[in-house]
């Protein structure tokens, strides 16, 4: 059909690119052109990309309100996933869970990112890993590993 096309360019990663850097330029960006150039970067197939929306989320955590704060940590946990940044993804969507324990989106995509983990055998680098965590992200990397084992 006609509008498919018309839909993916309004989407395209250029209009937002142009957008982002036209406020920049003018000295300002607004949360809004900030955010939808970030989620178009995290949805992008090349992990440069990714990495670009991740540091562009990450920027707007602290400048956001409740609501949006949710978003940029919801879309931080799926660029992380999409990097295979497993453990900061995990870290961000236990932390959106723990706001908001019913939130259906985030269980789904922690469920993702623990099959992911066991797909590619890190549960058990994670712990091996995990010296490099400090003692408090080792202990919970542990209990993690430890209800994973569990029947």
């Amino acid at each position: 059909s006609q509008e498919l096309p018309t839909l993916l360019s309004a989407l395209s990663p250029q209009r937002f690119e142009k957008k982002y850097k036209a406020e920049l330029s003018g000295g300002t960006v607004s949360k809004g052109t900030q955010f939808e150039y970030a989620w178009c970067l995290v949805r992008s197939k090349y992990p440069d990309d990714i990495k670009k929306g991740v540091a562009l989320l990450e920027e707007l955590v602290p400048k956001g309100c409740k609501e949006e704060q949710r978003d940029y940590i919801f879309y931080l946990a799926v660029a992380n996933y999409r990097l295979k940044e497993y453990e900061k993804a995990l870290k961000y969507i236990r932390g959106l869970l723990k706001t908001e324990p019913k939130n259906t989106q985030a269980m789904e995509l922690e469920k993702l990112i623990n099959k992911a983990m066991q797909k590619d055998g890190l549960v058990g680098m994670a712990i091996v890993g995990g010296m490099a965590l400090g003692v408090a992200g080792l202990a919970g990397l542990i209990g993690l590993a430890i209800s994973k084992s569990k029947p």
